[in-house]
């Protein structure tokens, strides 16, 4: 695939700079990612970020730190122009002794507490950055902390660069309430779970509200998805062993009910944050639904199951592979597999006379 308009004799354009030849604000670089065809946008080093985390501020202290005094940059990177309304991003920081980096998760409406698709391409990133000092054929360790925990990549390596699949395995997951009524506007009473993997998801079937998770329009199940989330928060009180800053309904996940073990994969779609949908089977969601499915008794420990995206067809394996105690919860570790990939890398600018420099969000 050639570039166009980039060099070569061009019409007469040989040794043309593309512009903007003189910058009058912030230059953001960033790398690009997906995984699942969830998207991943990198920002390696933002110098305020770099500060705080150098005078010691906490993960999550820092993620209120970015969000009262910074957030103009998360605005600028992921909404239009320059991203849209499905955008995800990451902020990197320097890890704490033993660990490779620090991660803030960006999204159209705030800021995340865990992101599994973000981790597999941050995994890669690690290596191929040289973020690990020594990487180990045929797979090396990252140790990445995200703002709910510590998660270790496991990545492919082959001397030169990274390779797929990367898996993780999570901080401890466990179901938060299970069989709960919940009344939705416009759709009655409903039945869900609320799970924890890194981050709190509402699940049920499509089924309930009337809707087919792999055939109905996709805006009829994103408004379905956003009604539950909304009558969960307003009727279900969360509460996190370690932090209330982690105790929020993150999105609901609408699924095609089969939660029992198949070898055949089960389909979901994740809506999350102000109504964004994740293109990918969602890394959180996946352990979140395995510590539901564990803790019903519907799998036991290594049995993997695959998880499909209704919006890309992608997939995800997830599987419980040890117990673990949180708080005054049974939990598991789940270990979630998945492929991401390099798109590129860009530069962005933001010229201070623009009135829409720092973004707009149109749904």
């Amino acid at each position: 695939m050639a570039a166009q308009g980039g060099g070569g004799d061009g019409g007469g354009r040989a040794g043309r700079a593309l512009p903007p030849h003189s910058l009058s604000g912030a230059v953001l670089q960033t790398v690009e990612m997906h995984t699942g065809g969830e998207p991943l946008r990198i920002v390696p080093r933002l110098e305020a970020a770099e500060q705080a985390a150098a005078a010691g501020l906490s993960l999550l202290s820092l993620r209120r730190e970015l969000a009262a005094g910074q957030d103009h940059v998360r605005r600028a990177l992921m909404h239009e122009p320059r991203g849209h309304a499905g955008m995800y991003g990451a902020v990197v920081v320097r890890g704490a002794e033993g660990e490779h980096m620090a991660v803030v998760f960006l999204h159209c409406a705030g800021y995340s507490a865990m992101c599994g698709h973000a981790v597999m391409g941050l995994g890669r990133f690690a290596l191929d950055y040289g973020l690990v000092a020594a990487p180990s054929r045929p797979e090396t360790a990252v140790r990445l902390r995200c703002p709910c925990g510590l998660v270790t990549a496991f990545v492919p390596w082959d001397g030169q660069r990274s390779g797929n699949p990367v898996r993780f395995h999570s901080v401890p997951a466990y179901a938060a309430a299970t069989d709960l009524a919940i009344d939705v506007p416009g759709h009655g009473k409903v039945v869900v779970d609320i799970g924890y993997g890194g981050t709190f998801y509402a699940f049920l079937s499509a089924e309930q509200l009337g809707l087919d998770v792999c055939s109905s329009k996709t805006r009829d199940l994103v408004s379905a998805a956003s009604a539950v989330t909304e009558a969960v928060k307003k009727q279900f009180k969360l509460h996190h062993p370690e932090s209330e800053d982690l105790a929020f309904l993150y999105g609901t996940i609408l699924t095609d009910g089969k939660d029992a073990f198949s070898e055949e994969p089960t389909t979901n779609i994740c809506v999350f944050a102000d109504e964004q949908v994740d293109r990918s089977p969602t890394g959180s969601g996946v352990t979140a639904r395995i510590a539901l499915q564990y803790h019903k008794g519907l799998i036991q420990l290594e049995q993997t199951r695959t998880f499909r995206s209704s919006t890309t067809g992608s997939l995800f394996t997830g599987k419980a592979v040890k117990e673990a105690k949180f708080g005054n919860y049974n939990a598991v570790i789940v270990e979630v597999s998945g492929e991401a990939f390099y798109t590129g890398t860009a530069t962005f600018t933001v010229e201070e006379e623009d009135p829409l420099k720092h973004g707009f969000f149109f749904k």
